[in-house]
């Protein structure tokens, strides 16, 4: 029996971006690893000083201490992650976004507290023995010190995170229009004075122009430029399967690909040819010509089946626009 060739590194890093359940496995793997590094060493320090100070407990006091708070950060998390979502912060939003994230601080050591004196009065409870706390101001605005520490790491943590995947995924842009050619001024003859009296006006009125015809609107994008770590790259439109709402980007998915555009789908659909692109849930949208089949549900939405092999949800309110423009009865 042949032992089994890992895959190359280039080829992990080419897959991280788009494989959702092996990104699932490494961030949990992430948060996990980092928490129990944090209670090992909280543990230890806590030990420590309460030794020094004379103060003689048993080894599973501060432990339990540390496993508690840890606990209750690992349920929140999730939460922060969301949150961040919402408030993303960046240059262009860091003044609109960050009160929001102060604010965010006192709920986040609110929760984190509560959460944490529960279980360790559960604890205690569990082994006969009696938990008795500090008050809960005194203890509150010592845990907030640590807390807005604590949260500050994670929101750092996952903006980080977000810019190495953007930078793993590939960010994709529209190609600049051309800019117009510049009209040049007329000459004027050389042999014009330029002092040269004006002619007398004509005093006949002047019959008005014909009305012009409404601008045409812009073209609308063949192309699309994605940067992906050091490469730059071309992507036709035509060949996008089916579009994802990605909080302020949206997702397009091409060839098993996905790489992310700045802008919101609504906008993004209005560049796209709406004969080829169809919206068919309020966080989707696909290429007509890249269904492979419409599977209904019990429930009136349908299960899109892409030829690429994906599947994309079809909520019933775009039901009906989507069979209308793919021709199906």
């Amino acid at each position: 029996m042949t032992a089994r060739t890992p895959a190359p590194a280039a080829d992990w890093i080419d897959r991280y971006p788009h494989d959702r359940a092996l990104r699932r496995r490494a961030e949990v793997g992430f948060w996990a690893f980092v928490l129990a590094v944090q209670v090992v060493f909280n543990t230890v320090v806590t030990w420590i000083d309460l030794r020094g100070a004379g103060r003689l407990l048993t080894v599973w006091e501060p432990l339990w201490w540390e496993v508690s708070s840890a606990l209750v950060v690992a349920a929140l998390i999730p939460a922060v992650i969301a949150f961040e979502r919402r408030f993303v912060l960046r240059r262009g939003t860091l003044r609109r976004h960050l009160p929001w994230h102060v604010l965010a601080t006192v709920a986040y050591c609110t929760v984190h507290l509560g959460g944490m004196l529960a279980l360790r009065h559960a604890g205690y409870a569990a082994l006969g023995q009696n938990y008795q706390p500090a008050g809960w101001w005194a203890q509150w605005g010592y845990e907030y010190l640590k807390d807005v520490r604590s949260y500050a790491l994670t929101v750092s943590a996952l903006v980080a995170y977000r810019f190495l995947l953007l930078r793993l995924q590939g960010e994709a842009r529209v190609l600049d229009a051309p800019e117009p050619p510049a009209v040049q001024p007329a000459m004027q003859p050389a042999n014009t004075p330029t002092d040269a009296p004006t002619a007398p006006l004509d005093p006949q009125p002047q019959p008005l122009p014909a009305p012009t015809a409404p601008s045409a609107p812009p073209p609308r994008p063949e192309r699309f430029l994605v940067r992906k770590l050091r490469r730059e790259f071309l992507i036709a439109a035509q060949d996008i399967a089916w579009l994802q709402a990605e909080a302020n980007y949206v997702g397009l998915h091409v060839h098993g690909h996905d790489y992310l555009l700045r802008s919101t789908l609504t906008d993004f659909l209005t560049q796209l040819d709406p004969a080829r692109f169809v919206r068919v849930h309020r966080s989707y949208a696909v290429n007509l010509d890249a269904i492979a089949e419409i599977e209904p549900l019990d429930s009136g939405d349908a299960r899109l089946r892409m030829k690429d092999g994906s599947t994309v949800p079809c909520s019933r309110r775009y039901r009906s626009a989507l069979t209308g423009s793919a021709g199906i009865g």
